[in-house]
């Protein structure tokens, strides 16, 4: 369920993947059940490719990886954090427009 561009973070690979990334990096919190999730899909998915080789976009399925979810205190779904030196620097709860997301991303790049 996810673009060419867009990553799946677990709980096993979070560390590596995300809090040791170069770049920051974008992890939408999400289930399958969740119908605001789904509708984001499109949006994290389109943002992947336009920000490719600048950010890291993924997703972590929080059924799957609850101890991601926990440990971040994810309350509602879909959540989008943004992750710069391994550090949270934005949040998102709540499905949330494209421009929404790409104002999240410009503000921590260049």
């Amino acid at each position: 369920m996810a673009g060419a561009n867009t990553l799946t973070f677990t709980d096993a690979t979070f560390e590596q993947d995300v809090l040791s990334a170069e770049v920051p990096v974008l992890v939408d919190f999400w289930a399958e059940w969740c119908g605001p999730c789904r509708m984001m899909s499109p949006t994290v998915d389109a943002v992947a490719t336009d920000y490719a080789g600048k950010v890291k976009v993924g997703k972590l399925n929080v059924d799957d990886n609850g101890g991601t979810a926990m440990r971040y205190n994810i309350r509602g779904i879909p959540t989008l954090l943004l992750f710069k030196g391994g550090k949270i620097v934005e949040q998102r709860v709540g499905a949330v427009g494209k421009s929404e997301v790409q104002k999240m991303l410009d503000a921590h790049l260049g």
